[in-house]
């Protein structure tokens, strides 16, 4: 009798399964592996061939605040209609001598040094102040000439503005000052870049090496990000030449790059040490690494991204393209956290698992847990019995710091906020002093009409409450437009002027129209700040509700939960309105000595869109690993105490790298970053801090089972989406 064994086949009891398939994730660090030096060179190689492009081409920054359609705008296309001569900028040599600027000594030198100014070859002409009378202040002692650039003052080249100064201050003497003022001349009191990003990389460091216990190990998320910010640093500076980016992009994107560079570096790298701790091999780990950790980090970019291309659809100027940048910037980080980072991991593999593992028997040995954590299950613990107290202290104190963001008034730095030691903010004061405070914000009124409008605009304007001075009306080359130079009473970031603004085009001007009928419009770089804050205030609302939409929408795919996305929203936009109010209490209020001012225009929707996509990484990663808890013993008390225990550590790290990186940036003197940097800060702690470790698993412990409650049909509905896996 002739048996036959079974033959095996697909489907057959005794086949073994086949192995499962790699993660793209997991593919991509096994390349990086692989090919760990390739990697590097590769990522050398782009660093310096984009550098060395950049160097050869030069920047094209251009500094763009215009908004199609606004009154300002409207204005320049009246002028330009009737042939108004569009001069170039100016810039002013601002004299004060205190026995008068006319005495014949002071008017010799003065004379002298301005026919000297006159032959540069950027100054297309000058005005003395000898031969116009309204340039000289009552009392004599403080006068100003006015030097007409031949092109704008935002493309005038540092050392042209320097040749200007320098050459005027040829006159100065014991008792007659001169100084410089103007946009071309702020730029002398801008401080060159270095000194705050590398506080920011040092701080990172000293906490990164306390938390691996190496150098080294310390040093590959910093690597990681410097390569990035590197890189797209010379791509930024090659695409402005293509699109409109502003100057402030640059510290913008560095101080954005090394934050979220490092952050994204050190939430795989961390997975990556524990899977070594767990005994797995370098390799592996890493694989393990970036399929967890890695999906994190391109969750989170990704959010980021889209929150700042919703920037762009919102038509803001030079905003657009500084969203662009900073969208690359994160995209090119996330390549490098995924592709670079691997392949040094894999260079100090061996090194790493010897050190780490070797530290984890030391605490076994201790009678400790080789992963640790007990400190946050002591914490989260300690949140469960009162969490009714926690949240309700937490959201109340939050609520109050927040509170002052209602108040918020956007506008743009100016002169008077420069460095006191700076010839344009000297500039400035001497004119506030000799002609006024609304002498550095005129306005630019034009009537549309004859010149009996015209006289009637100049007439009306000199009887206006706010105003204290206004010129007669100029007319155009073909005497149909009139152009009225109005002086306020208040200085340019004074809130009056912004008002003087409305209420000469909402009650002023349309009175005059129906007495003289013309088109009167007000224009000028004052009012043109007015119209960029009113364009950004009136399209908040709209970009806030999409971003919050759509985040929205994606949590509840991620995690299968109706009322913890709504936590999550509820939460960003507290901890964004905490960092608004806290810029406004310093920036605007003048808390600390700061010298109080608008918050620039812009900050408010840019520090919006970062953070809320820089919220939803710790949200993700939190949340998530709750979540698995919760799915393996439906347990909520201890979903949440785990979930903290294996990322409270973690958290508190990623947040103080980038409280130190964005907190830097208070130690420069532009005020626009430090406004900026210290928004972020405030942010990343509140988040990071205050809302993770507090308020999150005290509501979550509230709401027990019911935050992982979906309805039914939805849950059928919605695709599935896993995000992060959690070994």
């Amino acid at each position: 009798m002739v048996t036959t064994a079974p033959v095996r086949g697909v489907g057959s009891p005794d086949t073994p399964p086949p192995p499962p398939r790699k993660t793209l994730l997991e593919r991509t660090s096994a390349f990086s592996q692989r090919h760990r030096w390739t990697a590097l060179l590769l990522w050398t190689v782009i660093l310096v061939g984009v550098w060395g492009g950049a160097s050869a081409v030069g920047d094209g920054y251009r500094d763009d605040f215009s908004l199609p359609g606004t009154e300002t705008q409207q204005t320049l296309e009246v002028l330009a209609k009737h042939g108004s001569v569009q001069a170039g900028d100016s810039v002013k040599i601002v004299l004060r001598d205190e026995a008068g600027i006319s005495g014949a000594d002071t008017r010799q030198r003065v004379t002298a040094m301005l026919d000297e100014v006159a032959k540069l070859p950027t100054v297309a002409r000058v005005q003395s102040p000898y031969t116009e009378t309204s340039a000289v202040s009552k009392d004599g002692t403080i006068g100003y000439a006015t030097v007409v650039l031949k092109g704008k003052s935002g493309l005038m080249e540092r050392a042209d503005t320097l040749k200007i100064l320098d050459t005027a201050r040829t006159a100065q003497s014991g008792n007659l000052q001169v100084e410089l003022g103007g946009e071309a001349a702020r730029k002398l009191a801008e401080q060159e870049g270095g000194a705050s990003e590398g506080v920011g990389i040092l701080a990172a460091l000293v906490i990164l090496a306390f938390m691996f216990g190496t150098v080294i190990a310390a040093g590959l998320p910093i690597i990681t990000a410097v390569f990035a910010v590197g890189t797209t640093l010379g791509g930024v500076v090659l695409v402005s030449h293509v699109v409109n980016i502003a100057s402030y992009t640059q510290y913008v994107l560095i101080l954005v790059g090394l934050g979220v560079g490092i952050d994204y570096a050190l939430l795989i790298f961390a997975r990556y040490r524990a899977e070594l701790v767990r005994g797995a091999s370098p390799e592996a780990a890493s694989a393990k690494a970036l399929d967890i950790a890695g999906r994190t980090v391109f969750f989170a970019g990704c959010t980021v991204i889209v929150a700042l291309m919703g920037l762009v659809v919102m038509g803001l100027g030079s905003l657009q393209g500084t969203a662009v940048a900073l969208s690359l910037t994160v995209l090119v980080t996330m390549l490098t956290s995924l592709t670079l980072l691997p392949a040094l991991l894999a260079i100090f593999g061996k090194r790493f698992a010897r050190q780490f593992t070797a530290k984890a028997q030391k605490r076994v040995a201790k009678g400790k847990s080789a992963e640790g954590g007990a400190a946050w299950r002591r914490w989260a613990s300690g949140v469960q019995r009162r969490p009714l107290a926690v949240l309700l202290l937490s959201v109340v104190a939050l609520g109050a710091l927040a509170a002052p963001a209602l108040g918020m008034r956007l506008g743009f730095a100016d002169s008077g906020n420069d460095p006191a030691a700076s010839t344009s903010r000297k500039a400035y004061d001497l004119l506030a002093d000799g002609f006024g405070p609304g002498f550095n914000g005129s306005l630019v009124v034009v009537a549309e009409g004859d010149s009996k409008a015209g006289a009637a605009l100049s007439a009306k304007l000199r009887s206006t409450a706010g105003i204290a001075a206004a010129s007669p009306a100029f007319p155009t080359k073909d005497q149909q437009a009139f152009t009225v130079i109005v002086f306020p009473t208040s200085a340019p970031q004074d809130a009056k002027t912004s008002d003087l603004v409305h209420e000469l085009r909402d009650n002023v001007l349309p009175e005059l129209a129906r007495e003289h009928p013309a088109t009167y419009l007000v224009g000028g770089a004052t009012a043109a700040v007015v119209d960029y804050s009113d364009a950004v205030a009136q399209r908040i609302p709209l970009f806030i509700a999409i971003v919050v939409g759509l985040s929205l929408i994606l949590l509840v795919i991620v995690f299968r939960s109706i009322l913890i996305p709504l936590k999550a929203a509820l939460l960003n936009l507290l901890s964004i309105g905490s960092a608004l109010g806290a810029m406004t209490l310093v920036f605007q209020e003048g808390m600390f000595g700061m010298e109080p001012g608008p918050i620039q225009a812009y900050l408010p929707i840019m520090i919006f869109a970062i953070v809320f996509g820089l919220s939803m990484d710790y949200e993700i990663f939190l949340v998530s690993r709750v979540r698995e808890e919760w799915d393996r013993t439906k347990e909520p008390d201890t979903a949440i105490r785990e979930g903290l225990a294996h990322t409270g550590s973690l958290i508190v790290a990623a947040g103080l790298i980038m409280i130190a990186v964005f907190g830097a940036f208070m130690l420069g003197g532009d005020r626009m970053l430090q406004q900026f940097g210290f928004g972020m800060a405030v942010a990343v702690f509140v988040d990071a801090i205050v809302i993770r470790l507090l308020i999150v698993p005290a509501a979550m412990q509230l709401m027990g089972r019911k935050a992982w409650w979906i309805p039914a049909g939805l849950d059928r509905l919605l695709p599935t989406l896993n995000i992060e896996k959690h070994g």
